[in-house]
Order: structure tokens, then sequence, then C-alpha cells
């Protein structure tokens, strides 16, 4: 398998993440989203989106984070990433999406170019955005933790799809400065995870083209 992703895009990381818990080897390959190398021949069209990460399995490629965990979680069943009944897989799926699809499309990079080159956002209206909408949906995280079903990770105690999601979030949320102190469950968890080799090792700082 090959691995198209970038070092600082947390969806990069949560594959990285999934792939190390999985115990799977894969080639790590570069594609950096500052200098706009995702818009680039043959990368721009491999992936339909021009986005990262992108999972090449064989001939195949597979797009979108939480697609590739998921058909990694299928294609290679242990250890799983989701619960073996129904109501344990909704209830990851959506904390997973609680920040997958409510706070990352909202601070990903493209957009916050948008807001600063198109809209005319100065670099502090443009923080302030990023840190409202993070804080705001890590509330809803936390808030969805205090079900009682949360163990030593999000879903009881071994780390599945909804911590490969959680921790990429808070690594970008420190880069911001976010406020984090109302999140305590969410926050223990996170440090839990960080001493768990998998997250550890994918980490952006531990990767090959960390800047």
């Amino acid at each position: 398998m090959e691995l198209f992703n970038y070092f600082r895009s947390s969806a990069s990381y949560r594959v990285r993440i999934a792939l190390a818990l999985k115990g799977l080897d894969y080639v790590y390959r570069p594609v950096h989203l500052v200098r706009n190398e995702q818009q680039a021949e043959p990368y721009a069209t491999a992936s339909i989106s021009r986005l990262v990460p992108l999972l090449k399995d064989g001939e195949s490629y597979v797009g979108q984070s939480l697609a590739i965990i998921e058909y990694l979680d299928e294609t290679h069943p242990e250890p799983p990433l989701l619960p073996a009944d129904a109501l344990g897989r909704a209830r990851v799926r959506a904390l997973a999406q609680d920040i997958a699809c409510e706070i990352h499309p909202l601070n990903n990079l493209r957009v916050l170019r948008y807001l600063t080159r198109e809209l005319a956002v100065d670099e502090d209206a443009k923080n302030r955005w990023y840190r409202h909408w993070v804080e705001e949906g890590l509330a809803v995280f936390e808030r969805r933790l205090a079900d009682g079903q949360a163990g030593q990770f999000c879903h009881g105690d071994q780390p599945g799809l909804a911590d490969c999601v959680l921790v990429p979030q808070i690594f970008n949320a420190r880069r911001f400065d976010c406020k984090l102190d109302h999140v305590p469950r969410l926050m223990q968890i996170f440090e839990r995870c960080m001493q768990h080799e998998a997250f550890a090792k994918t980490q952006p700082s531990a990767c090959p083209d960390a800047e």
C-alpha cells in the first residue's frame, strides 16, 4: 500500500494512526499542500478531489480519510476499529463525524486561504474563526463522551475510529491556541492516546516530510 499525505494534515494523520493500529506497512508519499503539490500531475489525476489523504492499494485508490479507515477495517479486521454492535458503531461514527464533518471542513487549509485571499479577512480574524468552530465542536464531542460509554478511550478500553479522528484535531487546536480546559474528558483520552505507540510514532513531527 501507498499513502499519499501531508505531515500536517489532520485527515492524513487519522489514516496514519489507523495503519499503525493495524500494524500495516505502507510507502509514505508526501504531498505538500502549502506548495500546492496536490494540484500537480500525476497526483491531480489520481486524486479526484485533489485532497489528501489518498490510499493506493494494489491498483485501486481510496480517498477520504473516514472511508479509508473503514476500508482498512473491512480488509484487515484485526484489531477492529469499530465496535461489534450496531449501536456502538453508530456512536463511534457520530463521534468521528462530530470532528470530520462539523469542525474540520470549516478549518482546513483551503477554507482558511479563501478567508484571507478572497475575502480579505485579516490574520487575527481568521484565527478567531478557527478557534470558535474548534472550541464549539469539541464541546459537542465532550458532551457525547458523557454518555458513560467511554472507557480508557472514546469507546471502551481499546483505541478505535473516534480516537483516530480526535487526536489530530487536538494537535491542530493547540497550534491555533484554542481553549481546551472546557473538555476535560476529551483531553484525558487524548493524553492516554499519546502514550500509545500508534499515535506517537505517526504524529506530524515524526513524519519524513516534517518541517
